[in-house]
């Protein structure tokens, strides 16, 4: 069985598209980047520390399938997470605009037997955001429980003045690097075009 070890609502339903059942396993993993450590490891890692978390909540399973996944928003090397206020958001997206940052999203499948990962890397320029539309984004909520303070499946999509990479793992689980993990676990139907 297929189990996703995420809270994100979003993850789970991107994974949904897939049409393949799963199982949700709620877990709370520290993010702590540690001293260090490249941005894009800390993000593999956290990826590959929800699966094997989940892994140990379904020991009994022994076909059991775990996927974790983290995405990250990466500017000059510093890792936006989830903002902790609403002044951590302003803050956080007052830096973001007007500039390119990086998307990192890792997707970690594991079994009992051993496991693979993969990793999407997108790069996002917004447009300059001025405080009031900062301040009404924030406002809305929509920049809560998110990395770098923003969704780009909602309003904050109108910030994306260009996006090279995946969507998909922008919102957090990349769909094509997922496919292909998935496939290689022998769950389907799915087609994972060349």
């Amino acid at each position: 069985m297929l189990y996703l070890a995420s809270k994100s609502p979003r993850r789970r339903e991107l994974l949904g598209r897939f049409g393949v059942a799963f199982g949700l396993i709620d877990l709370d993993i520290p993010e702590q980047r540690r001293a260090g450590e490249p941005a894009v490891d800390y993000v593999v890692r956290v990826a590959g520390e929800k699966a094997r978390a989940g892994l140990a909540e379904v020991v009994a399973d022994p076909d059991a399938l775990v996927l974790g996944s983290d995405t990250e928003v990466i500017l000059d090397d510093e890792v936006f997470g989830k903002p902790a206020d609403a002044d951590d958001a302003r803050a956080m997206l007052q830096r973001l605009a007007g500039r390119t940052h990086q998307v990192v999203s890792a997707v970690s499948l594991l079994s009992h037997s051993g496991g693979s990962h993969a990793l999407a890397v997108s790069h996002v320029t917004f447009a300059e955001l001025d405080d009031a539309v900062i301040d009404a984004y924030v406002a809305g909520g929509d920049a809560f429980g998110k990395a770098g303070a923003y969704a780009i499946q909602g309003v904050a999509e109108t910030f994306v003045t260009r996006l090279d990479g995946s969507h998909s793992a922008v919102m957090g689980l990349p769909m094509r690097e997922t496919a292909v993990l998935l496939a290689e676990a022998g769950l389907g139907p799915l087609a994972v075009p060349a």
